[in-house]
């Protein structure tokens, strides 16, 4: 086993519906005005772009995501990653009375040299890390659906 190695997912219910919430999580380079912990996203063209992001822990990780799936009528979106950490992300966003399931799936190789020499003992607190992250993301999505 790679210690480095991640899957990640996680179920949100969201108070929209699947068209809005797709129009947010398509426009990467808004999500530091909802969630805190991605804290830059510089785009590099159409399709992709740098992302910067730091939860509890003292360290950011920085990657380039690339566009791989963008299907509004399937409610796909999906990202290739490659930097700090390598691999995918993807959202599937279904309805859900009252509003949307919004499901992130991640897999992930951490190619930080700091992070891989931490791979064991570090584990718990990355993977609580992420899921601090997480919730975090949720909340600020919430909210912001609610406003606008």
């Amino acid at each position: 086993m790679d210690w480095s190695h991640y899957r990640f997912r996680s179920l949100w219910a969201l108070p929209a519906p699947p068209a809005d919430v797709y129009t947010v999580l398509e426009q990467a380079g808004d999500y530091p005005r909802w969630w805190p912990q991605v804290r830059e996203v510089t785009r590099i063209d159409d399709r992709s772009g740098v992302m910067r992001i730091r939860s509890l822990l003292p360290y950011d990780l920085t990657f380039t995501a690339r566009e791989v799936r963008r299907d509004r009528a399937a409610g796909v979106l999906e990202i290739a990653m490659t930097g700090d950490v390598d691999g995918w992300a993807r959202w599937t966003l279904t309805a859900d009375r009252p509003g949307t399931r919004a499901r992130y799936d991640q897999e992930v190789l951490v190619s930080k040299p700091l992070l891989r020499r931490l791979a064991v003992p570090g584990r718990p607190l990355f993977r609580a890390n992420h899921a601090v992250m997480m919730r975090a993301g949720r909340r600020g999505l919430t909210a912001y659906l609610e406003a606008v």
